[in-house]
């Protein structure tokens, strides 16, 4: 779970060390989530996104007596962590390594069945950006890495040296939305002719002389979004969640809920088509007189709008500035 809007959205222009909110670990929309999710005692629930563990800290003071906890991470860093920081939580607390887009399975591995519950946080974690071997903050020196899962499949560096100029500027156009892609595909081509891009000191300097200085975002560093692009490509996030958001929604038990918390409008999008396909009951077009489609409502939707922070979380973390809520319950299977 995260403390992060993204990608370092609000780290200053210029590197600097960790700052409390970045070394600090608070889940972002907390409050909104448990009012919205009910966790009660005996019920089960799965953080499909473990991080630092603050959902599941949270919520598990809720769910007791009976209640379990299954969390699942790509960072085996976070679960090594997790099973020592909740030991004493015995078979409350299950933590596994594994993608949240297979949670079906690794729920039916560990003897959970249908679950009341489903959160989704899809920030970077903390744990990930504060450690400069992972290669994924710009704010430290590290090996241009990105990887969440500890080692396997193209790094971000083999992508920024490996991948041809009009593909780097699809990606980082694409994924990072920026503006500028194309120069600073350009310059990433040119300066790897020269030597490799193997450091995120590299690339973010790289990033900075591209993109000229008056055209700086104000509250986020100009390398964000080219961070942002290569972290999304390396761990396939998108496509991840597209498949998890299904795997959630099957794996509510009528009456369950799901919760996610989104820090881009790529995953908002997502997230939001998702959610209002599964609560139509017809994807017809609209023009046509009677329904062949045979799509039944599997949700409802709980509020049309994302949930946003409120003025005070902002006032005590201002990373949260991007972070958007949605939630749906599942409905009955006769509906």
């Amino acid at each position: 779970m995260s403390i992060v809007a993204g990608m370092d959205d609000d780290a200053p222009a210029t590197p600097a060390g960790p700052t409390p909110e970045a070394t600090g670990h608070r889940p972002v929309l907390l409050h909104p989530l448990i009012e919205n999710l009910q966790p009660r005692p005996g019920q089960t629930f799965i953080d499909g996104t473990l991080g630092a563990g603050g959902y599941v800290a949270a919520f598990l003071e809720r769910l007791r007596p009976g209640g379990r906890i299954l969390a699942i991470d790509r960072d085996p860093a976070a679960v090594a962590q997790a099973r020592q920081r909740f030991a004493a939580d015995g078979d409350a607390v299950i933590a596994v390594h594994g993608n949240f887009a297979e949670m079906e399975s690794i729920a039916a591995a560990n003897g959970i069945g249908n679950v009341n519950g489903v959160m989704l946080d899809l920030g970077i974690s903390s744990l990930q950006l504060d450690d400069p071997v992972r290669g994924f903050s710009f704010r430290f020196d590290g090996p241009l890495d990105m990887r969440m899962d500890g080692g396997s499949g193209e790094s971000a560096a083999d992508i920024v040296n490996g991948w041809s100029e009009a593909d780097l500027a699809a990606l980082i156009r694409t994924y990072g939305e920026e503006r500028f892609a194309r120069g600073i595909a350009s310059s990433l081509v040119r300066h790897r002719a020269d030597r490799p891009i193997t450091t995120t000191t590299q690339l973010r300097e790289i990033v900075e002389r591209t993109i000229p200085r008056r055209f700086w975002p104000k509250r986020i560093h100009p390398a964000t979004r080219t961070f942002q692009a290569l972290r999304i490509e390396v761990n396939h996030e998108l496509e991840s969640l597209n498949a998890g958001l299904q795997a959630a929604i099957r794996i509510l038990r009528p009456g369950g809920r799901l919760g996610v918390v989104s820090f881009h409008s790529l995953e908002d999008i997502i997230v939001k088509n998702a959610l209002h396909v599964s609560a139509q009951n017809c994807l017809c077009p609209p023009q046509q007189t009677h329904c062949t489609c045979a799509h039944r409502a599997s949700l409802l939707l709980l509020s049309r709008k994302a949930i946003k922070p409120d003025v005070a979380e902002l006032a005590s973390n201002p990373r949260a500035r991007s972070a958007r809520l949605r939630i749906a319950e599942k409905l009955d299977d006769v509906r």
